[in-house]
């Protein structure tokens, strides 16, 4: 059973304020254009900026923004008139090139762009985004490693989101020692001091299941709480 599940997206997207549907994303990469690329099948308005005139065309051949140009984006007047000063969340995917990232981003900081995120390569590299006034630092490269380590040790769990250092909202596989017991009888809060938030079954989600269900191995659930508790789930 195959079913699409919302926490994959969700270590970026959560810091993507709801109300805003238009987005802009400077530098075109495979960063860069996987946040275009979801931004716009989700529907939102979104620009792509790059110096390189053959990644600006590239996108728009694609078809995954709505408008792209070609500037430089260490240029102030270069980004007013192409009127990014005006978007409410502009993304700086420019993860490799650390002076243009840094620059960009006090551009768009000091021309009163409310929410930027940009993207870090490293930790010093993160430090100095913050510094400039980055809203949001992500590290696409440590957490995609993170997500492999877990993956290969704890192969249950499909996706998993972080809420703290020491908290998260995980998609699992129902373990074969769950396999004919209701969710009561489980007693998760007790056992693992987990909360079980919905259970997958035949392509679709159950939403905060009745304790009375009996689950069955394969099937899907998601949980919050420690990540203590959740390596201790049986495979």
């Amino acid at each position: 059973m195959t079913l699409s599940s919302p926490l994959s997206s969700l270590s970026f997207f959560k810091g993507l304020r709801a109300h805003s549907r238009q987005f802009a994303v400077v530098g075109l990469g495979r960063f860069g254009r996987a946040v275009c690329s979801t931004l716009h099948g989700l529907g939102y308005e979104v620009l792509g900026i790059d110096s390189d005139e053959k990644l600006v065309a590239q996108v728009l051949t694609d078809q995954i923004v709505s408008h792209a140009l070609q500037l430089d984006s260490t240029e102030p007047s270069a980004l007013r008139e192409a009127g990014l000063f005006e978007f409410d969340t502009v993304i700086v995917a420019i993860g490799n090139y650390v002076q243009e990232s840094i620059i960009t981003t006090l551009n768009l900081k000091e021309g009163g762009v409310r929410y930027v995120v940009a993207k870090a390569s490293s930790e010093v590299h993160g430090k100095l985004l913050d510094r400039v006034g980055a809203n949001q630092v992500v590290f696409p490269e440590r957490e995609m490693g993170c997500s492999l380590a877990r993956s290969l040790t704890k192969p249950g769990v499909l996706e998993r989101f972080e809420l703290d250092p020491d908290h998260s909202i995980v998609e699992v596989i129902v373990p074969a020692a769950f396999d004919g017991k209701t969710i009561a009888e489980l007693d998760l809060r007790k056992r693992y001091g987990l909360n079980l938030l919905a259970v997958g079954i035949a392509e679709k989600f159950e939403i905060n299941p009745s304790p009375i269900m009996r689950l069955q191995k394969d099937w899907l659930m998601v949980v919050i709480g420690t990540n203590r508790g959740i390596d201790q789930l049986p495979e």
